[in-house]
């Protein structure tokens, strides 16, 4: 069995789903890093070339055909656009939605130009958030606060679910 970790750029899958793999004897995976080693571009660069429909159609080829087990898979904030892919996910794991604040996302995020969030131009955060927020909710298995938790507590939570 999987643990699938969705949400906001910048709420912590990453950075949660290494130390979660290091304490659950798992392998950890960055769905990310798989798009980017496949195409041998950066996620902005994909973006830029192929467009948004052209990355979330290269992000869904590869969450469709991901095979693991045992596994801490961190997504792109973006995988829950992609229908196949998500459902593949779930099949052999459980989803768990790392839910922030928008403000504290915003806070978080930095580098929104050069981090290869698939967004519309001219969209804000606070819009992609309140776009994405109903499908991390729909494809969650549970969902964990995690507004002034440390990675830490947050690891421990999930242990625990």
């Amino acid at each position: 069995m999987n643990i699938v970790l969705i949400g906001m750029p910048g709420c912590g899958k990453s950075t949660i789903g290494v130390l979660l793999a290091k304490s659950m004897l798992c392998d950890f995976v960055d769905t990310d890093l798989i798009i980017q080693n496949t195409y041998h571009k950066s996620l902005c660069q994909i973006i830029e070339d192929d467009g948004l429909a052209g990355f979330k159609e290269k992000e869904n080829e590869i969450l469709k055909s991901l095979e693991c087990d045992n596994s801490v898979i961190a997504t792109g904030g973006s995988a829950v656009y992609c229908e196949d892919g998500m459902a593949n996910l779930k099949k052999n794991g459980r989803v768990i939605y790392l839910k922030l604040t928008p403000e504290v996302i915003k806070n978080r995020i930095k580098n929104i130009t050069t981090r290869g969030i698939a967004m519309e131009e001219g969209c804000t955060l606070d819009d992609l958030y309140f776009e994405r927020a109903p499908l991390y909710e729909k494809y969650a298995d549970y969902t964990l606060e995690c507004e002034g938790l440390t990675a830490e507590e947050c690891v421990t939570k999930i242990a625990e679910m």
